[in-house]
């Protein structure tokens, strides 16, 4: 999941005050400059808000709330004195003893107040208080998070089909969620209900931070696209092979939750240790601690207000550039200017070439691929779109135009097969009926190729993995092993001794969930013939070794190396000719993996808002279950309504990430990586990249340490690569366009009106991405069979000679 997190609502608010705690920093211990090359400690420095800028160094100052700004105390709505003068005698006892235990915790919580984490950054964000008695699974939390996931889920995959993929993140549930549960705190009864003798209200009292967390996991534990439908759409729409619902309902089950296992049982090397900080986790909880510390209920514009104005605007305005005129979406100067030019629409075009002067007036197109601009550092972004720049326009012109690997009667950019001669490959030419490869058949039809930036950006993938784990090793490795160290030695924090208050999830837990999904998991395989049984025991060793080692580095330099090229290596040598087996080991071998570590990522966040434990297990397992149910249904709605989909002709839904997938699972399951990266491949020298990314961070990690205040201190050559990574499918023109946004968002108003983009950016991203999710919904449902008239802003596509062929099909200027 993306990281969406929290903070508690501490007993400070009662003295309409944050304590700040004291710094205890331990000399030996290793920091890093705002500046370092790590992409956390930029997101730290950027996005410390207004209020907590100076937190650290606020021991002397006060917050005062007017008395509608404050999330009321629990508990003190009523003084206990004038409770005693009404009570019964019996009564008055258990008053007076919950007196005595709410002193009793103002005098740990005074005790503790001295005692914090032993690392900078967590003091700035975390409270090292706590408010046992805070309740946190409530009847609003399961309204709430049951509503949220079921959005979620739904508009997420919806939009997964179609060309610009939108996706509702963390953002817009913590913003809408704490509004939410402040109306049902004043409007719902506080009558006690009996059910099977378990007591329990619809209103316990004011809605706290703790419940406004656990609303966020729910909704967010699995609200993505799950890994497992790109396998169950490319079996029913390309292969021809539908799995069916419940096979791929349990399919998906399977994959998502073999993660819990991995994550519950790694709790004592991931979780638990201080020393596993878990940067990203730092963000949520400043902004959650923003809405329940610091907020504004006030004449100003508030969060709320600015989210609901932007929802308006944006609802309204993707209509014109959805329905009206799809123009907007990508408008292609260049194309305009040389309407019959092959170069020129292959430089310019969006979607089949490298999107060259190509802009927007969509908010979809900037925000659909690369997520929020918002939320990427300034300097991040640079490095970023450097990386793109060098890619797309720099090395990819020179190998395309040069006609490297006999590419130039190609397009330039798209994740298409093709034939020698230019034509589509089409696989059940070289399918046994069975799905799997025949060898007689591939002979006589001949070899598949792709793109050389298709080609290439498989290369600098692979130099990919070996840069971050040389960049993590140069940068971090010192301080890894301190902390791995650290993590085996030092003794509890102030956060683990809070949270030994609360009852853990039991290991036992863990392993039956294991044990029910992983024996699942084979049942599926075998009857389905998806893969062998010893394929899936393989591909679950593959998470089982290196979620741990993979965690650690994540959890200290929030970076996580991918295994998906590893298992593509495994799985592609050990059953070639086995597209379906390819991408299901992949599913199993890979996201567990990256499963676990987002559940894990939850569980630090829980860890730092104090979460009883098994609220998080159960909030994490319910959304992930509900989820998945939605996100298949709403696949199958799609898949079996849709006409053309997956294809040009059924546009807006081109599932263009499907078409990735698809094409993957054809080089490295079909073909298989024996003969496509082989010696008498032309695609075999791509594998000498994994020595060039070795080597690719020494050079900017030495010029780091000689010229520490230089721009070099800027540079991040991991960030820098990662984009080819996506680069197809991603929409080149929606790169340059995310990078405009990001220019006056992240530098302009970030740097000249700072106080604005503290307050209102996350709420305007939000409010856009929401307006226009809904919005799209709406118009799929009322305009699906109706049709613009024809007029030129009707047009989708004013660059059509991209996609059409090569540079070397045709002079330059077409007929």
């Amino acid at each position: 999941m993306e990281s969406n997190t929290v903070v508690e609502n501490s007993e400070a608010t009662k003295e309409n005050r944050i304590l700040a705690p004291k710094p205890v920093a331990d000399p030996s211990l290793p920091t890093s400059p705002a500046l370092d090359a790590s992409f956390t400690d930029i997101l730290a420095e950027q996005w410390k808000t207004p209020e907590t800028a100076n937190y650290r160094d606020a021991s002397s100052q006060v917050f005062h709330f007017a008395d509608d700004e404050k999330t009321p105390p629990v508990g003190d709505d009523v003084d206990t004195k004038d409770k005693l003068e009404t009570k019964t005698e019996t009564e008055t006892q258990v008053l007076l003893n919950e007196k005595t235990a709410k002193e009793q915790i103002a005098r740990e919580n005074s005790d503790d107040e001295d005692e914090d984490s032993p690392y900078d950054i967590v003091r700035c964000s975390v409270s090292n208080k706590d408010n046992p008695e805070m309740y946190s699974l409530t009847f609003r939390v399961w309204v709430l998070g049951v509503i949220f996931t079921g959005v979620l889920s739904f508009v997420n995959q919806f939009f997964f089909y179609r060309q610009n993929q939108l996706s509702l993140g963390g953002s817009v549930v913590q913003l809408l969620a704490f509004p939410a549960g402040y109306i049902m705190s004043r409007t719902l009864p506080k009558r006690k209900f009996n059910t099977f003798g378990w007591t329990w209200t619809m209103n316990p009292g004011p809605f706290n931070i703790k419940e406004h967390v656990l609303i966020s996991i729910f909704a967010t534990a699995s609200s993505g696209s799950p890994y497992a439908i790109d396998v169950v759409t490319i079996k029913k729409i390309w292969y021809k092979s539908d799995l069916g619902f419940i096979a791929s309902l349990l399919f998906i089950l399977t994959s998502q939750i073999m993660g819990y296992s991995f994550a519950g049982l790694t709790r004592q090397f991931l979780v638990y240790p201080a020393a596993m900080i878990w940067p990203a986790t730092l963000i949520s909880v400043t902004l959650f601690r923003t809405f329940h510390e610091i907020q504004n209920f006030g004449s100003r514009m508030t969060r709320t207000k600015m989210f609901w104005l932007c929802f308006t605007i944006s609802f309204f305005w993707y209509f014109i550039p959805n329905f009206v005129a799809p123009a907007l979406s990508y408008i292609a100067i260049m194309c305009y200017i040389a309407p019959k030019n092959v170069i020129v629409h292959q430089l310019s075009d969006a979607y089949n070439g490298l999107g060259m002067m190509n802009f927007t007036l969509d908010w979809s197109t900037i925000s659909s691929n690369m997520g929020s601009p918002i939320a990427y550092p300034w300097v991040m972004a640079c490095n970023l779109f450097a990386g793109f720049v060098i890619v797309m326009w720099i090395i990819t012109p020179i190998g395309y135009y040069s006609n490297t690997w006999n590419t130039g009667n190609l397009p330039i950019y798209t994740a298409h097969l093709f034939k020698t001669n230019g034509s589509a490959y089409d696989i059940h030419q070289i399918m046994t009926p069975d799905q799997h490869l025949d060898e007689a058949k591939y002979a006589e039809y001949g070899p598949v190729r792709m793109t050389f930036q298709f080609a290439i950006s498989y290369g600098i993938g692979f130099a990919a993995i070996i840069t971050l784990l040389v960049y993590i090793g140069l940068h971090y490795g010192p301080e890894i092993y301190q902390r791995v160290r650290q993590s085996r030695e030092m003794e509890e924090d102030i956060h683990m001794k809070l949270m030994r208050r609360y009852e853990e999830v039991p290991h036992w837990w863990y392993i039956v969930l294991f044990v029910i999904t992983f024996t699942t998991s084979i049942v599926v395989c075998e009857v389905y013939h998806m893969m062998p049984w010893y394929w899936v025991i393989i591909s679950t060793i593959v998470p089982l070794v290196f979620t741990v080692p993979i965690g650690i580095i994540q959890a200290i330099s929030n970076q996580q190396p991918g295994l998906n090229v590893i298992t593509e290596f495994i799985i592609g040598y050990g059953m070639p000719g086995n597209p379906i087996a390819n991408v299901t080991f992949k599913v199993y071998g890979y996201i567990t993996m990256t499963q676990a570590l987002n559940l894990v990522s939850d569980l630090k966040l829980g860890h730092y808002m104090k979460i009883p434990p098994r609220h998080m297990f159960i909030v994490q397992l319910a959304g992930t279950i509900l989820a998945s149910f939605i996100e298949l249904a709403v696949a199958y709605w799609l898949m079996n309504t849709v006409k053309n989909i997956c294809t040009p002709e059924g546009y807006p839904f081109t599932c263009i990430s499907a078409n990735t997938f698809y094409s993957a699972s054809v080089l490295w399951g079909l073909i298989g990586p024996a003969k496509l990266f082989g010696t008498s491949s032309p695609y075999h020298p791509v594998l000498y990249l994994f020595f060039v990314g070795a080597i690719l961070p020494v050079p900017v990690w030495y010029l780091q340490k000689r010229y520490p205040q230089s721009f070099w201190r800027h540079i991040n050559i991991p960030v820098a690569i990662s984009i080819a990574g996506a680069m197809p499918p991603m929409p080149a023109a929606s790169v340059v366009n995310w990078f405009i946004g990001c220019f006056v968002f992240n530098y302009i108003l970030h740097k000249y009106r700072n106080t604005w983009w503290q307050r209102y950016a996350f709420s305007l991203s939000a409010g856009l991405d929401s307006g226009l999710a809904i919005s799209g919904i709406i118009q799929f449902g009322i305009f699906a069979k109706a049709k613009m008239p024809q007029w030129w802003g009707a047009d989708t596509n004013h660059c059509p000679l991209a996609a059409t062929g090569g540079f070397l099909n045709r002079p330059a200027t077409a007929s």
